[in-house]
């Protein structure tokens, strides 16, 4: 009679457990870069013209803010 034993190695279910962390951490940044943008786009959106003047900003570039392209 043949016996079959099969246990995972370590390494393995290090590596399973790696990735699946790897995937969950970029899912969490992504939601925190999106809040984060948010955040930004509301906060800059309340401003008035001339506040926003006064920082060197109109309103077409809010939207390049908040995603962090905005050149000057």
């Amino acid at each position: 009679m043949a016996v079959f034993e099969y246990n995972r190695s370590l390494t393995e279910t290090q590596g399973f457990i790696g990735r699946l962390l790897t995937g969950f951490s970029a899912v969490l940044g992504a939601a925190i870069a999106w809040n984060d943008a948010r955040v930004t786009r509301n906060s800059l959106s309340a401003l008035s013209d001339h506040e926003l003047e006064d920082l060197g900003l109109v309103r077409g570039d809010i939207e390049d803010i908040a995603q962090g392209t905005y050149r000057r």
